[in-house]
Formats: C-alpha cells, structure tokens, sequence
C-alpha cells in the first residue's frame, strides 16, 4: 500500500463526519436553498484567498532537504492565483453581493482552519500543509462536480454561477493524482505531519458545513 492508499484509508472515518454535514447530505438528496449556497460561496472565498499566500509561506520555509518541493509549490502558486474572483464572480450570478462578501469577515470555522495552516506553515513542519490540500482536493473531486449539477438543478441558476465549482472539481482530479506522487516521495517523519494535518483539517473544514444555513430563517438569523 502506498502512503497515498494509506492516507485516505486513515482519514475514512473523518472524511464520512464530513460527508455527513447536514449542508452536504441534503445537497445530495437535491434539497438546497439559494442562502446555503451563497453561504457556502463566502467561506469558500474567505478560505481560498489564503491559498496563494499559504503555498508562498510554505515555499519560503521548506528545508533544504525538502528542496525538491520547491517547484511543485510553485506550479501550485502559479495555478491558484485568482480563484477567490471566480467565487465573487459566482456569487454576482447566484444573485448575491460580492462587494459585501468581499468586505465580510469569515465564520469562525473558516477563520480557525486558515489561522491553523498560517500556523503549520510558519511554525511547525511547513510540509503538513499538504495534508489540508489532500483534505480541500480530495473533497473536490469527491463532491463538486456531483454538487453543482444538484444546485443548479435545485435553483435553476445560470452556468456562470458554478465556475469555482466545476473549475476545482476538474482541476483536482489532475492535482490529485499529482499530490498523491509528492506525498508518496516523503519520509516517513513528513507523511505523519500530512497525516495529522489532515485529520485536523477534516474536522475545521467540516465546521464550514455543518455552521451552513439549511433555510430561509435560519439565513435571516445568522
């Protein structure tokens, strides 16, 4: 078994607490309102627009033995800039206020799973960071492609309202299988650092979805 097998064979059981967010599970079942994906929009923009700085923290605190994930950091950079705009873009189409999502502060579970990678990145072993990007990634392949054809259903909203949906949910599947060759290359030391990012990673991301309004009224009380 290879560490990537062994990986997602570990984190099994986080991964289904994630799955099992209420937000996800009525998606699934097509039952979802306009204000739980716009909720979803705004957290997901307060999160990915740490994405290019996070990739450049921990490319600037990579050890010299880990020199050989300098390059594979940076094509990452290379390909996340920006996409925090294509969620704005989506929200317009979606019919909500990017300028005041913009403007908006995160709830706390995004605000705590940003706060925990700056954290990896910057004081503890930089190359965890993978862990939340096998979390985010996987997530996406797993999920949003499946997702938006749901939602769009459901709300019968136009195509430009699902770019950062089915963008990611292409993209990873090549990230993936790309992650999954880096992770493979680690010592053993820096696979349990991915390991355990990971697990806590599933527990902060599924906060986003579980804290999501479900309703109409629960959106007017958040």
């Amino acid at each position: 078994m290879s560490f990537y097998e062994h990986l997602t064979a570990a984190t099994a059981a986080e991964r289904a607490q994630l799955f099992a967010a209420p937000a996800i599970a009525t998606c699934l079942q097509g039952e979802v309102v306009l204000p739980t994906y716009l909720a979803f929009l705004q957290e997901a923009f307060h999160h990915v627009r740490h994405t290019t700085p996070l990739l450049m923290a921990v490319g600037s605190r990579l050890p010299e033995r880990l020199e050989w994930l300098r390059k594979p950091v940076a094509e990452y950079i290379a390909e996340e800039i920006g996409h925090e705009e294509w969620i704005l873009n989506d929200i317009a189409a979606a019919g909500g206020e990017p300028d005041t999502v913009r403007a908006s502060q995160p709830q706390l579970a995004a605000e705590v799973m940003v706060a925990y990678a700056y954290d990896l990145a910057q004081r503890r072993n930089p190359v965890g960071f993978f862990g939340m990007v096998f979390v985010l990634e996987g997530t996406s392949v797993a999920l949003a492609l499946h997702a938006a054809d749901l939602i769009q259903n459901a709300l019968k909203l136009p195509d430009a309202a699902f770019s950062y949906l089915r963008s990611h949910g292409t993209l990873d599947q090549e990230h993936t299988r790309h992650l999954a060759d880096l992770v493979n290359r680690m010592t053993p030391e820096d696979q349990a650092e991915v390991l355990h990012c990971a697990r806590v990673i599933y527990k902060l991301y599924g906060d986003i979805f579980r804290n999501l309004p479900l309703s109409q009224g629960e959106a007017a009380c958040n």
